[in-house]
């Protein structure tokens, strides 16, 4: 059988979920090989993105318990993207399909059986999505919602409540290596490299421990980085604001010449001052978003290396 599998989990200060992780994955990748859906050598690999705590510990010590369980050690925090892109990297070497999955158990590992299902069917890409978003806070789900609005009026193609659970075959994650940007928004290049594929719906649950990686500001910023990665529109809007306050400004210097003429003028200490204030402000943040843009170029040129490798386990045993 040439189906062998491997779930890239990154992990991040998971010292607290992650003994529940591997028996919730050891126990469903031990049933798809008893099933012959799978091969033998399948793994589970442990992407450790300079975890503070002993998740690392962790990790060898169910490396020496369980032969499935592999571990691929970051030289500090590069972040979960570059966490998913070097496991699914590494595990490409050796793999036929690969599954990336968060360590906080919140997606659901019994969804994995019908992945492989899907992709034994012929789907080079199986997303991960979620049926109901009951256990996100109001402001959570609302704002959701309007990302992916955003993101699909901006022209790019999501799966909306699809995050980074996703099966991929070999040639699709090849495909997917071969993006060579520094700037990694995965669930936004994922559909960009094409081939069929399939949707398995799951109920999303709620963090097993630990906290969550992603507060509002860390959300935020991953919502900019998707904007900005995938579309010109937001600099094409300040050119459409310029246009609009331009015009305005027309309207108001006839509307002010036809109030001279007509002996109608007063003081226009107020008006001016709110002209200063939201002119000066709209400048900003046009700045803003024209630097963001900048800053990702000047990340791309460099083209320094996404993360560094301090220990490849995955290899060894493979």
């Amino acid at each position: 059988m040439n189906n062998k599998l491997t779930i890239v989990v990154p992990c991040y200060n998971e010292e607290q979920v992650l003994p529940e992780t591997v028996k919730e994955l050891g126990s469903v990748l031990e049933k798809m090989i008893s099933d012959n859906k799978i091969d033998s050598s399948s793994k589970i690999l442990f992407v450790n993105d300079g975890s503070m705590d002993k998740t690392w510990d962790l990790i060898e010590k169910y490396e020496e318990k369980y032969n499935y369980v592999t571990g691929l050690k970051f030289t500090r925090n590069y972040g979960h993207q570059n966490a998913l892109f070097a496991g699914m990297k590494v595990a490409a070497k050796k793999s036929n399909l690969i599954i990336t999955i968060d360590a906080d158990l919140q997606d659901d590992v019994n969804a994995i059986p019908k992945m492989v299902d899907k992709y034994l069917e012929g789907y080079d890409v199986v997303y991960g999505v979620r049926n109901s978003r009951d256990t996100d806070t109001f402001f959570k789900r609302k704002t959701a919602l309007a990302f992916y609005e955003i993101m699909r009026k901006m022209g790019v193609e999501l799966i909306p409540d699809s995050a980074d659970y996703r099966l991929l075959s070999k040639r699709t994650t090849e495909g997917l290596l071969d993006f060579s940007e520094r700037n990694l928004f995965l669930r936004g290049m994922v559909p960009l490299v094409g081939y069929r594929s399939a949707k398995v719906y799951y109920a999303r649950k709620e963090r097993f421990a630990g906290k969550s990686k992603y507060p509002l500001k860390k959300m935020l910023k991953f919502a900019t980085n998707g904007i900005t990665s995938f579309s010109t529109v937001p600099i094409k809007m300040i050119m459409g604001l310029g246009i609009l306050i331009v015009s305005v400004g027309i309207i108001l210097f006839i509307y002010s010449l036809i109030m001279k003429f007509t002996h109608h003028t007063s003081g226009g200490w107020t008006s001016l001052i709110i002209s200063i204030w939201l002119l000066g402000g709209v400048q900003l943040i046009s700045l803003s978003v024209i630097g963001e843009y900048i800053g990702k170029i000047f990340t791309e040129v460099k083209r320094r290396p996404r993360y560094r490798i301090e220990k490849d386990d995955y290899t060894k045993k493979n």
